[in-house]
């Protein structure tokens, strides 16, 4: 019952969160619109998490325990950088990016286990936790620079906003269309997604606008 229950909460807060998320894609950024959509996207990742951890621990999913915390991560990263506007890291914001790498370290272990029993999950683990270095990492040299321009702090916000986005279409494909290879379903929105992200950040670097 527990379980029914939690898994009731967290599709809810999936079907909310992808519907805010692209609310957010297509509103003026920054502008009201957009902050409101990126809220309630935030609040509905954040339960999203939070159910996601006890349903992990229930079936004894590590997988699911860690994409959890991965996604959440880029969620929670995106929204302090919108809302940090000076860019100057706090406490929580070194705790998150340490949280990251050894989710980044455990996606890497799992990986190799995966793939020593013949799991075809592997291919996706390994896709996963090098994505997480890598914006770890991206996130680190941020926290550490000593200038801070605005445009570098959006270009982050919006890195990890749809880095979380792409995590929670990922989770709706794998749930309602089956792939062979079954893979196939949890990398598909990073490699359609990820040019979005790249050309964004062109975007601003060489305009300065977000729109």
């Amino acid at each position: 019952m527990i379980a029914t229950l939690l898994l009731i909460c967290h599709i809810a807060a999936g079907v909310v969160a992808l519907a805010a998320a692209m609310a957010a894609l297509f509103t003026f950024k920054g502008g009201s619109k957009h902050r409101l959509a990126g809220r309630i996207y935030a609040l509905a990742m954040t339960v999203v998490f939070v159910t996601a951890v006890p349903l992990a621990i229930i079936v004894s999913n590590l997988f699911l325990l860690i994409i959890a915390t991965f996604s959440f991560y880029l969620v929670f990263t995106g929204w302090r950088f919108a809302r940090n506007a000076s860019g100057n890291p706090h406490w929580i914001d070194w705790t998150a990016v340490s949280i990251l790498g050894l989710t980044a370290l455990a996606m890497g272990g799992y990986a190799v286990v995966a793939a020593a029993a013949g799991d075809a999950q592997w291919v996706t683990t390994a896709l996963f936790g090098a994505i997480a270095l890598g914006l770890g990492v991206a996130d680190f040299q941020f926290h550490l620079a000593p200038a801070k321009p605005a445009t570098k702090r959006i270009m982050r916000h919006l890195t990890n906003m749809l880095g979380g986005t792409i995590a929670t279409i990922t989770a709706v494909l794998v749930v309602n269309v089956h792939t062979n290879p079954v893979w196939l379903a949890w990398i598909l929105p990073t490699i359609v997604l990820t040019p979005l992200i790249v050309w964004w950040n062109f975007r601003i670097a060489s305009t300065g606008e977000a729109r």
